[in-house]
């Protein structure tokens, strides 16, 4: 698979706006975490299926009803791929009410590495010289974390652990970014319905009336950010689409730590410094790359 310039793009916008959110998190009390998991997914589903329709998508939807009900394996891993997604989504919102966003950027630092693996062991795909300085770059760092901490926290390893079979299970599944993410968004509702109706606050909306426009922005983001990132996944090399996906955390880092005020230990400077210089390693292989197809003609 070649490199795509739109995939390229498409991820960074992902990654930018997936940033925005922990900020936006801090907006929308007196909703804990799981409030704002399923408040965001409740919300996320008209937006999904406003997009669906300007974006002139409801022939593949259509068509992947069509194949749910012909492929009892696509009917039985809709469900899954939704649990995967879901947990990712409500940690996301969580951490950076409960203080710990730094761990889940961190995670998203490892998760990379999750990706390349499973791109050279499942996919057989080969890294160009400078992607595997910048691997050997983050190795570096996350083995300074490691040695540092001695261990990581169950954020980070749900972090890691979960998005690769995920990414990998959309794959399989052939369905394209946005109608996958209108399946997930149908079978994660009935779960937030029964967060909403088991543990919302009582007289919620009287309480604070700000959530009335406030959580339709949330899901707007959010839906515009997941369907970005999902794209990019299909038009890009697992492994190259993975190291890509170490501008995010570098993003949710500055944002913990500037506006979410969390602390950080100096001595992890020695963590995160290789792992920028791996972004800007792959950021300058790509551009190279990109710029030799555009003389190529491709």
């Amino acid at each position: 698979m070649q490199l795509s310039g739109r995939g390229v793009a498409l991820s960074i916008i992902a990654s930018v706006l997936f940033a925005l959110v922990p900020g936006y998190v801090q907006l929308l009390a007196p909703l804990d975490g799981m409030q704002v998991f399923a408040q965001r997914v409740l919300w996320s589903l008209p937006a999904v299926l406003l997009l669906v329709t300007l974006s002139r998508q409801w022939p593949l939807v259509l068509a992947a009803c069509a194949r749910v009900r012909r492929e009892p394996l696509l009917l039985a891993s809709l469900p899954l791929a939704a649990l995967l997604m879901g947990i990712q989504w409500a940690l996301f919102v969580w951490a950076p009410l409960a203080g710990r966003m730094l761990e889940v950027s961190l995670g998203y630092f490892l998760l990379p590495l999750a990706m390349v693996l499973a791109g050279r062991v499942f996919y057989g795909e080969r890294l160009r010289p400078l992607q595997r300085l910048a691997v050997f770059c983050a190795l570096l760092g996350v083995a300074h974390e490691l040695w540092l901490t001695q261990a990581f926290s169950w954020v980070v390893m749900v972090t890691v652990l979960g998005y690769p079979p995920y990414f990998m299970l959309r794959r399989w599944m052939r369905l394209d970014a946005l109608t996958g993410f209108t399946f997930e968004m149908l079978f994660m509702a009935p779960v937030a319905i029964g967060l909403v109706l088991l543990w919302a606050p009582p007289q919620l909306f009287s309480q604070a009336p700000q959530l009335w426009w406030l959580l339709p922005g949330l899901a707007i983001l959010s839906s515009l950010a997941f369907a970005a990132m999902m794209a990019a996944s299909r038009l890009l090399p697992m492994g190259l689409f993975g190291i890509l996906s170490y501008v995010e955390p570098v993003l949710l880092f500055l944002v913990a730590l500037l506006f979410l005020g969390e602390q950080f230990n100096s001595a992890q400077w020695l963590t995160y410094l290789p792992i920028w210089l791996a972004v800007l390693l792959v950021g300058w292989d790509s551009a190279r790359l990109l710029i030799k197809q555009a003389r190529q003609g491709l």
